[in-house]
């Protein structure tokens, strides 16, 4: 009977360290939940030192015309973040519509960005080849809110409009860039630099909002005196090769990285 006893509680040991190792590797096999993080982009509009007020203050641009601004939008997409090893990270479905008449869409939240250290922040200015042959669409892309030509299929990527008593014609502004196809493809990619090279902590508990300064001079004022945008001349594009000159001036320097809240 004492033998049985014992063959019965060794049997039980035995199963009981079978369950409790089985639990083990359970749990052991197991993914854990990759840590996710969020980061802020915040788009503030200024002209030169000046903030941007539409229909109130006058700016000057490199070719001495003065002006006014009363209506400044523009499209950032296809955001990528890049880690010092090369990995990327891209948002998804990542189109924006910015507006200055619009607090709200001055601010980008983007969301489930794996956890990690990232050294360069990547958009493009404007709406890639394949959303602008896409059709109608809904959201930031939904031709409502004004930047899609019904008369030549595709979205205007960045629209100001605005006066001048230089400007060429009646006095008005009209820059609406945009256009995919070569040779006139407007289409820009930019990689504004991180200040000091300060890089982007990305953690659960750890959101960085980056302030970016968005000066509309970029438009005007080309990285040289031969890329500058004189209203005598040239006051009014609506894609084509004047919006190409356009396109590469705030491409060379219309968005800059201020600062960045690392929190």
């Amino acid at each position: 009977m004492k033998l049985l006893s014992t063959a019965l509680l060794l049997s039980g040991l035995a199963v009981a360290s079978c369950s409790f190792s089985s639990c083990q590797d359970k749990n052991n096999t197991d993914d854990p939940t990759p840590e996710v993080g969020e980061m802020d982009l915040e788009f503030d509009h200024v002209v030169g030192s000046q903030a941007l007020v539409l229909d109130a203050a006058t700016y000057t641009n490199a070719a001495g015309n003065p002006f006014t601004v009363s209506l400044f939008n523009y499209y950032v997409s296809n955001i990528k973040l890049t880690k010092a090893d090369g990995t990327e990270w891209a948002e998804p479905e990542s189109y924006h519509l910015v507006k200055e008449n619009e607090a709200a869409t001055q601010k980008v939240t983007l969301k489930q960005i794996p956890a990690g250290t990232y050294t360069k922040l990547t958009f493009t200015i404007g709406v890639d080849s394949a959303r602008n042959v896409a059709g109608a669409q809904t959201g930031a892309l939904d031709p409502s809110h004004g930047m899609f030509w019904t008369w030549n299929t595709g979205y205007i990527f960045t629209k100001l409009e605005g006066r001048s008593a230089q400007a060429s014609g009646n006095g008005g502004l009209t820059f609406h860039v945009g256009g995919f196809r070569a040779p006139n493809n407007t289409i820009r990619t930019v990689s504004p630099a991180l200040p000091n090279g300060t890089p982007l902590y990305i953690r659960a508990d750890h959101a960085p909002e980056v302030h970016l300064k968005v000066n509309v001079l970029g438009m005007f004022n080309g990285p040289t005196a031969a890329s500058n945008i004189d209203f005598r001349t040239l006051s009014n594009t609506m894609g084509g090769a004047q919006s190409v000159k356009v396109a590469n001036n705030y491409a060379a320097g219309m968005f800059r990285i201020d600062h960045v809240h690392t929190n």
